[in-house]
């Protein structure tokens, strides 16, 4: 009788994966790219679940308590402890992201606080730091652009609600760049919100002008509009 155990799938990950990385020591670039590294990972893990037909929580089991051996349940196993590793590993550093996140715009008001009062801001040090920290504050406080605008159709909820080719998009509802998951987190939030109205904060540039406007913009998705989707616009993550 063969082993149904032993793993079949040459592509299935293994129980290894890359050694643990010293958080701590990382700056906010290194984090990002950490972040990006994991959610591609898991989504690469999520689909080898998914060519399986299986979940998370799929039993593995007969109804008699007796391995399938209609999956490679080994695969499957090694597979679902990787993600559970991983998603901690997400966790970890998303709180490290935050950390790094406050210590930042804390050390912006501290600048601003000692910044000498006069003087123009051309020549002035402290006040450029000062221009800059409210900047950077105000740009904090409505997130760090994480997708594009690629297109609009005329007419769709997505035109109704004011959005253009070209604006980047800073939250969208719950979703954010910390924790939009290569927009899977905006796919989940436009499903469970049929109907209703979302709230996306956009980032658009000013024609002729180097400067851009911040727009709080209300989407409501619907399937009722006369076209694909319930948006009608094409998101690309930056």
């Amino acid at each position: 009788m063969d082993d149904i155990h032993a793993p079949t799938v040459a592509s299935g990950p293994t129980s290894g994966g890359p050694p643990p990385r010293d958080l701590s020591k990382l700056g906010m670039v290194d984090l990002m790219q950490e972040k990006e590294r994991i959610e591609e990972e898991l989504s690469a893990l999520s689909s080898v679940l998914t060519s399986h037909g299986v979940r998370m929580s799929t039993s593995l089991t007969t109804f008699d308590g007796f391995p399938r051996d209609d999956i490679d349940v080994a695969q499957i196993r090694t597979t679902r402890t990787r993600i559970i590793r991983l998603r901690n590993d997400h966790k970890d550093v998303m709180s490290h992201l935050e950390k790094g996140i406050h210590n930042h715009f804390a050390n912006l008001q501290r600048a601003q606080a000692v910044a000498p009062s006069g003087g123009n801001a051309g020549d002035t040090p402290g006040l450029q730091a000062s221009v800059s920290g409210n900047a950077a504050s105000d740009a904090g406080a409505a997130g760090m652009p994480f997708a594009k605008v690629n297109s609009v159709v005329p007419g769709s909820p997505a035109d109704q609600a004011g959005l253009r080719a070209g604006d980047t998009v800073r939250s969208f509802a719950s979703a954010n760049w910390l924790n939009h998951e290569r927009l899977s987190k905006v796919a989940q939030v436009v499903q469970q919100s049929e109907g209703r109205t979302v709230v996306v904060k956009v980032s658009r540039k000013e024609p002729n002008s180097t400067s851009n406007i911040e727009l709080s913009l209300e989407l409501v998705p619907r399937r009722d509009w006369g076209g694909r989707g319930l948006l009608g616009c094409h998101l690309v993550p930056l």
